[in-house]
């Protein structure tokens, strides 16, 4: 998630939603708002109360917590994690999975704001209670290990992520079965991390059998399985299996037509890529007659005078270089032509840009 559209924290813990107001509170009046509905529980027969105290402000601090997020009020957030852990402990004790929670929520905080240093440790306080309170190959571990494996995938210590993700992928594998969407997703982490390893070839096959999973799933279609096409396309381009690089993104940019339609930038996207593994085959008509179209979209959509109206021109002017190379020995007069074409549509994109 991306801290700078404060959108929300999708990998935040869940906690039950008990305040209604979103507006800024200092911790002091939010202490106060806890200990009345603590007053105000009911009790059941044998005189206990339902929840403690520590119980209801450990759930009201991790709401603001998150609403002072979504709004951007970061100081206000942290601060507001923080008293949820330290409620947790109180209520839970320093070693109870409520506490593991807590940690992990002001973790993912930490991540989200760069402040790495921050986070780790607090990650793996978390798989430890969790270990201890459920056993190593809990699906609760599974997770927070995925969890920290993104953690350091995103700073590029990817031996460090690659361990944290392969454990995680064992764990579910055996949990959830390998046959489970969620196994698929990490196994996707897990394909991309190797890819930046220079793995590719183990890369590409967890991403093939990823893929397998979500179509087996009736996922076919969704936007995870064609972002997972698309890098796995790659993946075949940087291996030189230019068949089977094409006949997938001619599936992606068929799923992208009948979903969007032709006017959708994520369709040309898609028709972008296909053209580029077009001339790699050396089908450079069909690849011009794509990015032509594309062309057309992408001025109707955005203006003639865009970036990406730009990279397509530039697509066309190394076509029209490609086109001159291949007609040197045939047509002299052509090849002018394609010169002069593609000193044009480059000078447009340099304007452009």
């Amino acid at each position: 998630t991306n801290v700078g559209n404060f959108q929300k924290p999708h990998n935040l813990s869940d906690g039950s939603v008990l305040a209604q107001d979103d507006s800024v509170a200092p911790a002091a009046t939010m202490s106060k708002q806890a200990d009345a509905i603590v007053a105000g529980l009911r009790r059941i027969e044998d005189g206990s109360v339902i929840s403690n105290e520590h119980t209801i402000k450990w759930r009201i601090f991790t709401d603001k917590a998150r609403a002072f997020f979504i709004k951007g009020k970061l100081d206000e957030a942290e601060r507001f994690f923080k008293a949820a852990l330290h409620q947790a402990k109180e209520g839970f004790g320093l070693r109870d999975p409520h506490a593991a929670s807590a940690l992990k929520n002001l973790a993912e905080f930490y991540v989200l704001r760069k402040e790495f240093e921050k986070a780790e440790p607090l990650f793996l306080e978390a798989i430890e209670i969790l270990e201890q309170s459920f056993g190593p190959d809990d699906i609760r571990v599974g997770r927070a290990l995925r969890n920290l494996g993104q953690h350091y995938h995103i700073q590029n210590r990817f031996d460090q992520a690659q361990t944290c993700y392969e454990r995680a992928l064992k764990i579910q594998g055996s949990v959830v079965g390998p046959g489970h969407p969620d196994y698929a997703n990490t196994m996707y982490l897990l394909a991309r991390v190797l890819s930046q390893q220079r793995k590719r070839k183990d890369a590409e096959a967890l991403l093939r059998e990823s893929i397998r999973i979500l179509e087996e799933a009736g996922l076919g279609e969704s936007p995870a399985c064609l972002q997972r096409m698309m890098f796995h396309s790659m993946e075949l381009m940087n291996l030189k299996q230019l068949d089977e690089a094409e006949n997938l993104r001619r599936k992606i940019l068929h799923i992208m037509e009948l979903s969007k339609g032709w006017d959708s930038l994520g369709t040309t996207a898609a028709a972008v890529q296909l053209s580029v593994t077009l001339v790699a085959l050396g089908k450079l008509r069909e690849s011009e007659e794509l990015l032509q179209r594309c062309l057309a979209v992408r001025k109707k959509i955005l203006s003639e005078d865009h970036i990406q109206v730009a990279s397509i021109l530039v697509h066309l002017a190394r076509l029209s270089l490609l086109r001159i190379i291949s007609d040197i020995k045939v047509n002299n007069d052509l090849c002018r032509s394609h010169l002069v074409r593609g000193k044009r549509l480059v000078n447009d994109a340099i304007r452009i840009a």
